[in-house]
């Protein structure tokens, strides 16, 4: 785990090289429109699987809103299949999410996010509960052309409990594609 949490960082750091050599273009104050604009809107998400003795199928889609330049928001549905054969255990956790990302250069930036997701309870066979995880952060984007991104997020859970579903660090790469 350690080795690719080592290999993302240096990743992260020869693509920032990349973003700091860029100059930002600053439009006059009487060029930028006012209201909503659909253009800001993104649309995007994680997907990810794992097979085995454990078998883990994630799908966390998500929309936003980028507010200015440099402040973006929005919001997330997740599903999460999981089954652990050798205890003969499957359980469907589902939920959502609000999340901020504020960009500290124009492709690295800041991301918090509180989730509320509703799991198999442990104590209480055959009942639900709901969990909250709150989650901070930051991580990075790939222009991959046009408004669509490849991001990597590292992430940790401040409110982790038994229930939570992702140990820390959390490892997020996913797609947004703007609208």
């Amino acid at each position: 785990m350690k080795k690719i949490i080592v290999e993302s960082l240096f990743l992260l750091c020869i693509l920032t090289l990349n973003t700091l050599a860029q100059n930002p273009v600053v439009k006059p104050a009487d060029e930028i429109p006012k209201g909503f604009q659909w253009s800001k809107v993104f649309v995007g998400g994680n997907i990810g699987a794992q097979f085995g003795s454990i078998t883990v199928v994630n799908i966390s889609p998500i929309i936003g809103y980028r507010i200015t330049d440099r402040l973006a928001a929005g919001v997330g549905a997740t599903y999460i299949y999981y089954n652990y054969k050798a205890l003969r255990f499957s359980s469907s956790i589902y939920g959502g999410s609000v999340f901020g990302r504020f960009y500290l250069l124009e492709n690295i930036f800041a991301h918090a996010e509180y989730e509320l997701l509703n799991v198999d309870s442990y104590d209480f066979p055959g009942t639900r509960t709901n969990i909250e995880n709150i989650y901070v952060g930051g991580g990075f984007r790939q222009a991959l052309g046009g408004r669509s991104y490849m991001t990597i997020m590292a992430l940790w859970n401040i409110n982790e409990s038994k229930y939570s579903p992702y140990g820390n660090p959390i490892i997020r790469m996913g797609f947004s594609f703007g609208l």
